[in-house]
């Protein structure tokens, strides 16, 4: 390992869960205005599709940021990406899908490394 493994892991999923929670925000004053129509993408209705892709953009980031079930939140979160890129904006450009895909990249790659050092789940072994 280098020297800055760890730091680096922190790094990654910290800023990308905090981008990421800007997406989150906006659901979510969605649902306490009472406007829940939403997409949906995968056929669960589209109040429950709101409330999934919320817990995926806000409340899972929150966990990774603080690393407490890292790996299975980031998983989580690239589903959710991997949705908004392949389903939600499967016929457009890449342009469109382009930020869906980072994000579902940044977060593939937290939930293979997982948390490291600088984490609840890393204290908790």
């Amino acid at each position: 390992m280098t020297r800055f493994h760890d730091s680096s892991l922190a790094l990654l999923r910290i800023v990308f869960s905090l981008l990421m929670m800007t997406h989150g925000w906006s659901k979510f004053e969605r649902i306490l205005e009472g406007n829940l129509s939403f997409g949906d993408p995968i056929g669960l209705g589209s109040t429950l599709s709101l409330y999934l892709v919320t817990f995926a953009e806000l409340v899972a980031p929150i966990f990774i940021i603080v690393g407490f079930k890292t790996r299975i939140m980031a998983l989580i979160t690239s589903f959710a990406m991997a949705v908004a890129a392949f389903i939600a904006h499967g016929a457009d450009p890449l342009a469109k899908k382009e930020m869906a895909l980072l994000y579902l990249v940044g977060f593939l790659c937290v939930a293979l490394m997982g948390a490291g050092r600088y984490s609840i789940d890393q204290r908790t072994r």
